[in-house]
C-alpha cells in the first residue's frame, strides 16, 4: 500500500503524502505502479472533458482536459520531454547530451518539440468523435506509462542516485511487479468501443523499442527525463493508430 501512495505522491501534485509518512526506500518501487496513477490522471481528464463538453464547444473542452493533467503531474512528464528533445537534440557526446537534459534551463529543441507536441495531441484527439477520445485517453494513459515503466529492465540508470534530479532511481522489476505493472496498464483497455482499437497497442510498443534503442546507443541507459518523454511519445503513438484506425475503411 505504501508503494501504490508513493507512486501516487512522486506522479502527481495532489497532497497524498498527507495520508501517511513514506520512507524513501518505497520510492524506489513505484514504477509497477506508474499505471494506476495513469486512472487518477486520465480519470480526471475525461471526467473535465466529458462534463465541459455539455456546455462548452469540443475544443475548449479538451484544452480544459489537457490543462488537468498538467496540473495532476506538474508538468513532470512534459519537462522531461523538453530536456529529452534539448538532450539528444542538441548534444554532440554521451556527456554533453547528459549534461544538457541535466540543465534546468530550456532550449531552442524543447522549446519547439513540446509546441510540436502540444499542437499534435490536440489535433489527433480533436478529430475523435467526443466518447472515442474519453474511451481513448482513459485507455492510453495507463497502457502508455506501463509500456514504458519495462525501461528500468531494459536499461540502466544513466547516473548515480545522489545525482539524479528527484533522488531516486528505480530498482528493476520481478515477476510480480511485471505482473501488477500489466494488471493496470491493459486493464483500461477493456473499455474501448471495438476490438479492432487494441491494435492502437502495437505502435507504442515498436516506438519504445526504437527510443529505448536510441537511448542505449546515445547515453548508454536511461534518466528520468527519458521515462518522461517515453512516455508522452509511445501515448502519442497510441492516439495516433486511434485515429487510424477509426477512419479506416473496414469491411
Amino acid at each position: 500500500m505504501r508503494q501504490v501512495l508513493a507512486a501516487l505522491v512522486f506522479f502527481t501534485r495532489l497532497p497524498f503524502w498527507r495520508l501517511a509518512n513514506i520512507p524513501a526506500e518505497n520510492f524506489k518501487r513505484i514504477i509497477p505502479y506508474w499505471p494506476l496513477t495513469g486512472w487518477l490522471t486520465s480519470g480526471c481528464s475525461v471526467l473535465v472533458l466529458y462534463t465541459t463538453v455539455l456546455i462548452l464547444p469540443y475544443g475548449i473542452a479538451l484544452l480544459f482536459a489537457m490543462i488537468t493533467r498538467l496540473l495532476l503531474t506538474g508538468c513532470l512528464h512534459e519537462d522531461g520531454l523538453a530536456d529529452f528533445i534539448d538532450g539528444f537534440g542538441g548534444g554532440t557526446s554521451r556527456e554533453h547530451i547528459l549534461a544538457i537534459m541535466k540543465d534546468s534551463h530550456i532550449g531552442t529543441y524543447g522549446v519547439v518539440g513540446l509546441l510540436f507536441y502540444f499542437a499534435l495531441f490536440y489535433t489527433l484527439l480533436i478529430h475523435l468523435p467526443v466518447e472515442l477520445t474519453c474511451a481513448a485517453i482513459l485507455a492510453g494513459d495507463p497502457f502508455a506509462k506501463g509500456v514504458s515503466s519495462m525501461i528500468v529492465n531494459r536499461l540502466p540508470y544513466v547516473r548515480s542516485e545522489e545525482k539524479a534530479k528527484s533522488g531516486v532511481v528505480y530498482t528493476k522489476m520481478n515477476i510480480g511487479d511485471y505482473v501488477i505493472c500489466i494488471i493496470f496498464a491493459l486493464l483500461p483497455l477493456i473499455g474501448l468501443p471495438n476490438p479492432r482499437y487494441l491494435l492502437a497497442t502495437l505502435l507504442p510498443i515498436i516506438g519504445w523499442y526504437f527510443l529505448t534503442s536510441l537511448m542505449k546507443k546515445k547515453i548508454q541507459g536511461y534518466t528520468g527525463d527519458c521515462c518522461g518523454a517515453l512516455f508522452l511519445l509511445c501515448e502519442m503513438s497510441f492516439y495516433l493508430s486511434i485515429l487510424v484506425i477509426a477512419n479506416f475503411p473496414f469491411s
